[in-house]
């Protein structure tokens, strides 16, 4: 019997105790409205909110509703992009009049797991978690494990909690769970298809040394990471692809190789796990000291995982003389996000072009999922309400129904 069918027997045997008195004589608890001045107070206090919350349950019960205490833990406060999503679902929950406290996980899922025990242990009720662990599904199982025994749920988002090929092992077998991200490849085949189509314009430009080839590095954000694994795949595979089908190489013999041939990886990783702007820079600043116009090798193509490391790839390249505007080659470089400096470098003629993920979009999403499921829906059911708010930029996915995918887009600043 799987975890989904054990828990509403219990549930269903915990009603029927509960209505029939018995137990250890616990009073049963209600959920209270908020009051105007229990909303003022959550809305001063924003991120680190100590309003004492009415007391509630979890909301245990499908169809329960409850007053939520929400817990937002990031898998790192340093981070581009969650930093961009922080200050919008801070923005969100705020003017919702929702009690939450944030947490700052510092790229350990150690201390991730501190915070959830000392936040369920204040009466947190539901967990907002942006895990730091994705290489398996044993941090998210033992999150969601140790908030059902409190009686909250668990709310992932934007790091993936199980991959391709674990499709619904831990989200499908929990009913206080869900996941607010987005369709892992997608990012990947977006970036692919438009460093694809950059290049057939501007193949000859690009390629540096006339040699009918284009010389690309690889900077990987997490290894082991979903997000990381495909955005690396599929950037370069439909890269190919589009490439072949203008007439620049093919599958076999493809005109995009990777600047290194002995790194059969293909890919420079951020070891820390951390997508940051140092591990690109760093690793840029050692390949030039190799690979340069002068030694007929250059590195024409520069592709990352995100914005961030993007950003650090472009240092070095300043550095070195390159990207810096009017009268200095550029060096096409694509990361993903969309980030606000990513926005500017590209304006600027720094940077070619990014994949959008709206961090707006998921603060939205995250704020709907919270109210639908105070409100007493299923996590099934919030996932559809709140994807019934803005169709285009939503999605079910087709093989879990409490996973909801929020688009990406492209973005070269045109």
């Amino acid at each position: 019997m799987n975890k989904k069918k054990l828990v509403s027997l219990f549930l269903a045997a915990v009603m029927v105790c509960a209505m029939a008195s018995c137990g250890s004589g616990g009073t049963e608890t209600t959920a209270a409205e908020t009051t105007a001045a229990e909303t003022e107070a959550a809305t001063e206090a924003g991120s680190g909110a100590e309003t004492e919350a009415p007391e509630t349950t979890g909301g245990e019960a499908a169809g329960e509703a409850f007053t939520p205490k929400v817990g937002v833990f990031y898998y790192s406060f340093a981070d581009a992009f969650i930093s961009s999503v922080r200050a919008e679902l801070d923005a969100a929950l705020t003017e919702a009049g929702i009690e939450y406290q944030n947490y700052d996980g510092n790229s350990s899922q150690a201390t991730q797991n501190e915070s959830i025990t000392t936040a369920l242990s204040s009466g947190t009720n539901l967990l907002l978690v942006n895990l730091v662990d994705t290489a398996s599904v044993d941090a998210a199982t033992t999150i969601i494990e140790q908030a059902e025994a409190a009686g909250a749920k668990v709310i992932f988002f934007n790091r993936a909690v199980e991959g391709d090929d674990q499709e619904g092992q831990v989200l499908n077998a929990y009913e206080t769970v869900a996941f607010v991200g987005t369709d892992a490849p997608e990012a990947g085949h977006l970036q692919g298809q438009m460093i694809g189509e950059y290049l057939t314009e501007n193949f000859d430009t690009v390629d540096l040394n006339g040699d009918g080839k284009i010389s690309y590095a690889m900077f990987m954000g997490q290894v082991g990471n979903v997000e990381a694994i495909y955005r690396t795949q599929y950037s370069v595979e439909d890269a190919v692809t589009v490439l072949a089908e203008a007439g620049h190489g093919t599958a076999d013999d493809p005109a995009l190789v990777y600047f290194n041939p002995d790194n059969t990886d293909k890919y420079q990783a951020d070891q820390q796990g951390n997508w940051s702007a140092q591990a690109a820079m760093e690793y840029m600043q050692t390949n030039l000291s190799q690979y340069s116009e002068a030694n007929g090798n250059m590195i024409e193509l520069i592709i990352c995982n995100n914005d961030n490391m993007a950003e650090g790839a472009i240092q070095a390249l300043q550095n070195a003389g390159y990207n810096n505007g009017e009268g200095t080659t550029t060096i096409p470089v694509f990361g993903v996000d969309a980030t606000e400096s990513a926005k500017g470098l590209i304006a600027a003629g720094s940077m070619t072009g990014t994949v959008e993920q709206s961090a707006t979009g998921m603060a939205d999403a995250l704020l709907g999922m919270v109210q639908n499921v105070a409100a007493g829906e299923t996590m099934d059911a919030a996932v559809e309400a709140v994807v019934g708010t803005n169709a285009e930029l939503y999605s079910v996915s087709e093989a879990v129904a409490n996973k909801l995918y929020v688009a990406y887009s492209a973005y070269t600043g045109e």
